[in-house]
């Protein structure tokens, strides 16, 4: 981590002190961003596609939401990226106002290695009984009698989270907190946990990567990156109590709600009856003063339009193409107001 911010901080300097002739130049602005993995395919052809309509650039580091947050904080990046949102405490600690733009909704889901076995159902209590691990063969009789038909192995269950700090583990024990109270007394909700079983790996690709390759372990990922490793991932009991698989429409069923201002809200464990239940939001975050750290108003200017572009219907489309829903109209109505708040040296910047 310390490496990585260490080349963020030479990066964001070494375009501060070219990016004020930049644009009289020709040239795009360099943008350097860094936080989730759970969207970050969709971020790596977006800010791709970005780069090629408009000639600037986003390099964009996944290192989880937790290092996102730290980098913005530090003031090592232009812009963050968390599928958290801060809580006020954590927004007090950043120097300054912080804003939230989502910029898409992503489904958590709940992927498992077991050869030949396509289909598993989990309901709230199976899930607290093998993540709080009470349930540690797959043939308990817990599981196979929800999963009516299905020859599951004497086999003991792995369960793998994520060792860094990261959105994803904040949006899976969200919903465990909703679901058990067992689960939100003893361990709760945030970006990491004391995980009372199990083993830890970096990243949802360090997840993925660690279930594909091990028989007989679960655990919790985005939903693209089992898509892209073809890991079979259970349906899940909702709210309703229908069984439900991830998909454009079951997580966009989950944003049906009221969107606050500051937009930060999370959405599992939706009331809707077609919705999946471990479904989030993901977000951008800059600073409401963008001029800081010598911070040159072509830079903030590009950081701006890079945000607002993601918003756009060439963005969302790029973003449904990957597997993740794009944002309902309301959560774009929200970003805007949000974005026209932003101000250079006290100036509001949209006009």
């Amino acid at each position: 981590m310390k490496k990585l911010l260490f080349l963020l901080t030479i990066a964001v300097l070494a375009m501060s002190c070219g990016n004020s002739t930049s644009q009289r130049e020709g040239k795009g602005v360099q943008l350097v961003a860094a936080g989730a993995t759970f969207p970050m395919p969709f971020y790596n052809l977006a800010f791709k596609k970005y780069g090629e309509l408009t000639g600037s650039s986003v390099t964009y580091g996944g290192i989880g939401s937790g290092g996102g947050i730290r980098s913005l904080q530090d003031r090592v990046v232009d812009f963050g990226a968390s599928d958290a949102y801060l809580s006020d405490e954590e927004m007090a600690e950043m120097g300054a106002d912080v804003i939230h733009i989502p910029t898409c909704i992503g489904a958590v889901v709940i992927a498992y290695n077991l050869p030949g076995i396509d289909e598993l159902k989990l309901t709230p209590g199976l899930m607290e009984g093998i993540f709080m691990g009470k349930i540690t063969k797959w043939n308990d009789v817990a599981i196979t009698e929800v999963n009516e038909g299905v020859s599951l192995p004497d086999r003991k269950i792995t369960v793998v989270y994520r060792s860094d700090g990261s959105g994803t583990t904040f949006i899976f024990s969200d919903y465990m907190s909703k679901v058990s109270n067992e689960w939100a007394n003893g361990i709760g909700r945030g970006k990491s946990l004391n995980w009372p079983v199990g083993i830890g790996a970096k990243g949802n690709p360090g997840v993925a990567g660690t279930i594909s390759q091990s028989e007989g372990t679960i655990g919790y990922i985005g939903s693209e990156y089992a898509f892209a490793q073809k890991i079979t991932f259970a349906a899940l009991q909702n709210s309703s109590g229908k069984f439900i698989r991830p998909s454009l429409e079951s997580v966009s069923a989950a944003a049906s709600g009221d969107i606050p201002p500051d937009t930060r809200v999370m959405i599992t464990n939706s009331d809707s009856p077609d919705a999946y239940p471990i479904s989030g939001f993901t977000w951008l975050l800059l600073f409401k003063e963008q001029a800081y750290n010598n911070r040159t108003f072509d830079q903030a200017e590009a950081t701006l339009s890079a945000i607002e572009w993601m918003l756009g219907p060439d963005a969302q489309a790029i973003a449904s193409s990957v597997n993740y829903a794009s944002l309902p109209e309301r959560a774009v109505e929200r970003a805007a107001e949000l974005l026209s708040t932003v101000t250079y040296e006290g100036n509001t910047m949209k006009k």
